[in-house]
């Protein structure tokens, strides 16, 4: 159950049970987490704590801190600590993130949903367009597509994921969110798709955009999650040219196109707009002033 390092944790019962206190369990994911280098580690450490015992560290008085902790989630608590050092992302091990204020589960197989990409949120709710029908492509965990349920009057909004690892997630965030949106299984670099889907006045989209060299100097923990979700070709172009080309027959006449992008792409990506017909092309940033997102209408 634990290695060396762990021994200090615990005291014996007469029974030889190993045990911990809820101060020591804490103390040994703060130090366990700044040893390894990990940024807001004692952030990490309080919601892990949280989420394996059901209780605020910081609200628990030193008497309660002192008590001994139930085994099995000592356990459990203290394996996520050593996966997190390890560079599992904490969200993974938290199962379940926020994004625009409502929860998505998450693991293994699924990309994380990150703060940036509610600018894409924020771009939709300002297009002018009354009850529109919306398509989210590369949806994963369905976290532009569910928040956009929620947040704007939209018809119709259609969710398209190919991954299986995906799709579970998918499907699961949408019960979870109480969401009416439709699901699509599919590859949206296929015609067959398009033809699905039917058509739409806003398509949005959070493709991969990574590009070669990117990939080869991400984060460890970033690396955990799935490839599919993060590679964009070479130039990290790759989904912008072939989506834009097959999707935009989809879209009304004065529709909209609206995509996630990476630092320093926005000019390519209005190139493929203009070459594709889209004019009122707009860049929009995140709240670290990086230009995050490019938007565009269909003439």
């Amino acid at each position: 159950m634990c290695d060396s390092g762990d021994k200090a944790l615990y005291s014996r019962r007469q029974r030889g049970r190993q045990m911990v206190t809820f101060r020591k369990a804490y103390e040994y994911a703060l130090s366990a987490l700044e040893t390894a280098g990990i940024e807001n580690s004692r952030n990490e450490s309080m919601w892990l704590f949280e989420h394996f015992f059901g209780r605020d560290f910081r609200m628990m008085t030193d008497t309660e801190r002192d008590t001994t902790a139930d085994e099995e989630k000592s356990t459990e608590f203290i394996s996520a600590v050593k996966k997190r050092t390890e560079g599992e992302p904490l969200q993974y091990l938290l199962g379940e993130w926020e994004f625009y204020g409502y929860p998505f589960l998450v693991g293994e197989g699924v990309l994380i949903p990150r703060q940036d990409t509610e600018t894409i949120i924020e771009v939709v709710k300002s297009l002018e367009i009354p009850t529109p029908k919306i398509v989210d492509l590369c949806s994963g965990s369905g976290c532009i597509a569910i928040t956009l349920s929620k947040e704007t009057d939209a018809a119709r909004i259609t969710a398209v994921e190919k991954y299986d690892g995906a799709m579970k997630y998918l499907e699961r965030n949408v019960k979870l969110n109480n969401s009416d949106i439709a699901v699509v299984r599919g590859d949206v670099l296929d015609a067959d798709t398009v033809s699905a889907v039917g058509g739409c006045d806003i398509i949005v989209c959070n493709p991969p955009y990574l590009t070669q060299r990117d990939m080869e100097e991400l984060q460890d923990e970033v690396k955990r999650e799935p490839e599919t979700a993060l590679f964009g070709g070479n130039d990290g172009l790759d989904f912008y040219r072939k989506i834009t080309a097959l999707w935009k027959d989809s879209l009304s006449d004065g529709g909209y196109m609206v995509y996630e992008i990476g630092a320093g792409q926005e000019n390519d990506v209005a190139q493929i707009f203009r070459e594709n017909g889209f004019d009122d092309i707009e860049f929009t940033q995140d709240l670290c002033k990086i230009i995050r997102v490019v938007s565009a209408r269909k003439k």
